[in-house]
């Protein structure tokens, strides 16, 4: 007859209470600054601890340890880095031309391994490649095709974790052909914003607090055609509320030479007549100067700089200067990018959601002259209203947008016919 061994019942000395006397799990303990931690010994006899400020969050990372002990990843390697990694993929490596394997490297060490490289390859999640790529896309300006090829290091790299069950999915996974759609790198140069596009780009400023102070000046530029130097030249005295006018007399110029006298303002009048112009404004347009003027007496900002005897500027920096065409792009250029990101995580790369493309301050007065044109407005109030010298500018934007137009409406034209047709031909 087997003896079966006797079932050990812990003792009161073996069981453990943290300072709010909630009962601890084997391996678990409270440490005297009352943070946690949860130590256990693998396989190979190595011991290894996590520790978490709460103990909901130290037992959330046990479910993890608990897990990939199940999956076999091995938790005893999860503290190397990318680096690291890549000194193995190098090691690996075969099968390529010698110039393109050194081209890898060079594209590693020198965008990847003081910076990125040195995260736990472990640690690393999808938001984390996305926000590195946005980086060199927008800090360090690289052309995609540079960063395709320091993709191509990456995705290998992670592979080789992936393969040796130190990481269960590759982060880099679509992440490349996410940035070419989020950066609009579809090599296509669109004049103007559709209506589609023109209603993300103002729904997602109003939406975001980030990006809400950008909301006013946008608009306006959206809905009055206004040139850059136009409209961060534009005073409160120059717009009248009541009669709801804008009067444009003078352009903003900022000048930015090589020589003793450095970056400065200028004012300048109108290069011809017809820039001199009053447009008269939306009653959306004064909700906007509206909504300006109350974020600007709630933050307390006011407009501080005098240029060439010109002051009392409405669209103005944190500091009270005025703003520029630079800063508005770059302002543009980071809205485009986290909207198309937000989407391409809501619909995913694979779907064909509308996204924002690569655009400026002047197609915001593109956009407007073509929701003009769309809307069938006289030609010479188009004139008027943009502020054209010469009538053959406004004609060449008409005819564009009326031949867009009728390609439409010969492909609904089109559509129509084939399901009459198609349903004639088949009763």
């Amino acid at each position: 007859m087997v003896k079966q061994r006797p079932v050990k019942t812990p003792s009161k000395a073996d069981v453990r209470f943290d300072n709010r006397h909630v009962r601890l799990r084997t391996g678990e303990r409270q440490r005297e600054n009352g943070s946690y931690t949860f130590r256990w010994t693998s396989e190979d006899g190595k011991r290894h601890a996590v520790y978490a400020p709460t103990l909901d969050e130290l037992r959330e990372q046990e479910e993890k340890v608990i897990v990939d002990k199940h999956d076999g990843v091995k938790t005893d390697v999860k503290k190397k880095t990318i680096n690291e990694y890549f000194d193995l993929w190098c090691q690996l490596k075969r099968g390529i031309k010698d110039s393109t394997f050194k081209n890898y490297i060079y594209m590693y060490e020198m965008f990847v391994k003081p910076s990125f490289g040195k995260k736990r390859i472990a640690t690393v999640k999808k938001s984390d490649v996305r926000r590195y790529y946005n980086d060199l896309a927008d800090q360090k300006i690289l052309k995609i095709n540079t960063i395709d090829n320091v993709h191509n290091v990456l995705h290998q790299v992670f592979q080789v974790a992936v393969d040796d069950g130190i990481v269960r999915i590759n982060p880099t996974d679509n992440m490349l052909k996410e940035l070419k759609l989020a950066h609009d790198n579809d090599g296509e140069k669109r004049k103007a914003l559709t209506i589609e596009q023109q209603k993300l780009f103002l729904d997602f400023l109003l939406s975001h607090q980030k990006y809400k102070h950008w909301y006013p000046v946008f608009f306006i530029m959206c809905n009055t055609g206004m040139r850059v130097g136009e409209i961060t030249g534009l005073r409160w005295r120059d717009i009248d509320l009541d009669e709801k006018t804008i009067s444009v007399n003078h352009t903003l110029v900022y000048y930015n030479h090589r020589d003793e006298k450095g970056c400065y303002y200028s004012i300048n009048t109108p290069k011809t007549k017809a820039g001199e112009r009053i447009i008269p404004m939306t009653d959306s347009v004064k909700e906007a100067f509206i909504m300006e003027r109350g974020y600007q007496a709630e933050t307390g900002l006011e407009s501080k700089e005098r240029i060439d005897g010109y002051d009392d500027f409405i669209f103005v920096n944190k500091d009270g200067n005025v703003q520029n065409q630079s800063t508005l792009n770059k302002a543009i250029k980071r809205v485009m990018r986290d909207c198309n990101c937000e989407i391409l995580d809501k619909f995913g790369v694979d779907c064909e959601p509308v996204l924002l493309p690569s655009f400026s301050c002047h197609n915001l007065r593109h956009t407007f002259a073509t929701r003009l044109c769309e809307s069938g407005i006289n030609l010479k109030v188009i004139q008027d209203v943009l502020g054209h010298a010469d009538i053959q500018t406004t004609m060449n934007i008409y005819v564009d947008v009326t031949n867009e137009l009728k390609q439409k409406e010969i492909a609904s034209f089109s559509s129509y016919l084939n399901q009459e047709i198609g349903t004639a031909a088949t009763t």
